[in-house]
């Protein structure tokens, strides 16, 4: 009977950390020739594999387009994977663990690649601020409850 409690409670664990994708595009040499000034636009998304009964994939993307003076500077895009250990999860709680929590757990590892990938291409260094994701499930669940209320 004990093992059997053993076996029922939830286990959630990170099994592996890696970097599924990268890029650096610098389209112009110019860009290194006039004052640094750059503008930033960051994009964030998550998706999340199911590989089989207790095994996710979930994969945060990260992507960073900054121009200066008008004109691209930088495209960097880093695709950081992990893959979760989900066992006697809830079914409720699966997206707050999928949606939240595990790319919670990504983004330092890709705040680090971009970081990389920037002072590799011969840019400033670039230190992404942190993000609560918590907080962006939350309003994205809002959000999904108010578009179907509204239809």
């Amino acid at each position: 009977m004990a093992e059997e409690q053993a076996q029922a409670q939830p286990q959630l664990a990170l099994e592996r950390i890696y970097v599924k994708d990268m890029s650096l595009e610098v389209p112009g040499a110019q860009v290194f020739t006039r004052e640094w000034k750059p503008e930033l636009d960051i994009n964030l998304s998550t998706n999340a594999e199911k590989l089989d009964d207790d095994h996710y994939q979930i994969v945060l993307t990260v992507s960073v387009n900054a121009t200066n003076a008008g004109e691209s500077a930088f495209i960097a895009e880093v695709h950081q994977a992990g893959i979760f250990l989900l066992q006697n999860i809830p079914e409720e709680q699966l997206p707050q663990i999928l949606g939240a929590y595990c790319p919670n757990v990504l983004f330092p590892y890709a705040r680090e690649v971009i970081s990389d990938i920037v002072t590799r291409g011969s840019f400033p260094q670039l230190l992404l601020a942190p993000v609560n994701f918590d907080q962006a499930f939350a309003q994205s669940q809002q959000q999904q409850a108010d578009g179907q209320g509204n239809a």
